[in-house]
């Protein structure tokens, strides 16, 4: 397949259909909102992920979407770890053998970590683009409009 990649219908309407093409009608819909962590995450992956929950957009996650969030929230943890790391051992340290001055290992895992929570974004709608696109008028749910269907 050719092309950016499609925008999900729901991610359209979040963001007002700025295309105004057809929405796809027969686009699957994931069921069940997404609310609690996998008991596998670690306390501060916890609280990670309940503020992603609570600050994303009403029924954007689903539970479908959990192995992305998941993705999200473990390098957003790694990234804050290791943005602690380098402020207190700085970004350049001295190598072991030759104390000849080196980046700190630190600085690749954020670098790393930045790129993977920038694509689980991304996937997830979180991008400060997509937030620049959506219009909110008036309570959501007393819409009449017919394509709210894609947000069930």
């Amino acid at each position: 397949m050719r092309g950016r990649k499609p925008t999900p219908s729901h991610l359209k309407l979040i963001a007002g259909n700025p295309g105004g093409r057809p929405l796809n009608d027969r686009e699957p819909k994931p069921a069940g909102a997404l609310r609690d962590p996998p008991p596998h995450l670690t306390g501060s992956q916890r609280e990670g992920w309940r503020y992603a929950v609570e600050n994303a957009p009403a029924g954007l996650l689903k539970r479908l979407d959990r192995s992305v969030l998941v993705a999200w929230v473990v390098a957003e943890d790694l990234h804050r770890k290791a943005s602690g790391e380098i402020e207190k051992f700085g970004a350049v340290i001295a190598a072991p053998k030759t104390d000849m001055p080196m980046q700190s290992p630190w600085v690749a895992i954020l670098n790393r970590q930045a790129a993977v929570m920038l694509k689980a974004a991304s996937e997830l709608g979180f991008s400060p683009s997509l937030r620049s696109r959506v219009r909110v008028d008036g309570d959501q749910e007393e819409t009449a409009d017919p394509a709210r269907k894609y947000l069930a």
